[in-house]
């Protein structure tokens, strides 16, 4: 995809900020880190307003244009939008509003998921929201029509995830529920299409082979990488990072160790 044109003159010092109801964006964060580690970085967790699958549309274009402005005043030059659901939701309506480039995480990653050699049949677990949505099977289409994809709602997965309840019994059933579902389709690969959900991926290869289950997060990583290089927007020197929540910072702390250790605890902004 094209990405919005930068809107003013941006330093390729300034930061690159990230957002998600929670700590699952920061699945992205990492892959970008690892593949990008001379820039600067934010991150917003918007815990107090979690999951955003739950949300109408309403509600998340009030948070996401808060957030987005919010980024603007620590004048961040992209936002990655590490959330499917706001993504599938909210970015058409804003993505001109802002001065930064927007990356979303869905429409950035569905022309390299629509390509994979050897997945006719493709599966996509995500959110209430984006599966109603249908923002998946819309964008793969665009580029591939012969695609057949099965979308399918995870309603508790998010709450699995943050409320730190992955090893407990209802949980696995939880998991092992939707599998059963998605198994009926018999997909090639299955989309893991929020970025809490691989945080359970100790539990989902208990039901079908890790290999099936991909994570959008690191083809969305080297999407970012490449359009800012082409931008000439790539820093060359780490200076800092910077975490905030809207709520509760020592259970995101927490919960963020599975994936990435912070070494403070992030700053509660109330937006």
């Amino acid at each position: 995809m094209e990405y919005k044109t930068i809107l003013n003159n941006i330093s390729n010092k300034n930061p690159i900020a990230f957002f998600d109801s929670g700590v699952g964006g920061l699945t992205v964060f990492e892959k970008v880190k690892k593949l990008m580690p001379d820039e600067n970085f934010l991150y917003f967790g918007d815990t107090k307003n979690m999951p955003y699958g739950e949300k109408t549309e309403e509600q998340l274009l009030e948070f996401a244009d808060k957030i987005f402005k919010f980024f603007e005043n620590k004048n961040a030059k992209a936002v990655v939008m590490a959330c499917n659901t706001t993504s599938a939701i909210t970015y058409e309506k804003l993505k001109n509003n802002y001065n930064f480039k927007i990356y979303p995480i869905i429409q950035s990653v569905c022309s390299t998921l629509a390509q994979m050699q050897g997945v006719n049949r493709l599966g996509i677990i995500a959110t209430p929201a984006t599966i109603n949505s249908h923002a998946y099977s819309k964008e793969i289409a665009k580029y591939n029509k012969d695609m057949k994809v099965f979308e399918l709602s995870a309603p508790n997965w998010v709450r699995i995830v943050e409320e730190h309840r992955i090893t407990q019994p209802q949980s696995i059933m939880q998991v092992e529920e939707i599998l059963d579902i998605m198994q009926g389709f018999k997909p090639d690969k299955i989309v893991l299409a929020c970025t809490h959900y691989p945080y359970l991926i100790s539990v989902l290869k208990k039901f079908m082979p890790e290999e099936t289950f991909l994570d959008p997060s690191l083809y969305f990583a080297r999407n970012i990488k490449q359009d800012l290089t082409t931008s000439g927007l790539l820093n060359d020197k780490f200076e800092y990072e910077k975490f905030y929540v809207s709520s509760n910072p020592q259970n995101f702390k927490t919960a963020s160790e599975m994936f990435y250790k912070l070494n403070e605890l992030p700053e509660i902004v109330n937006l």
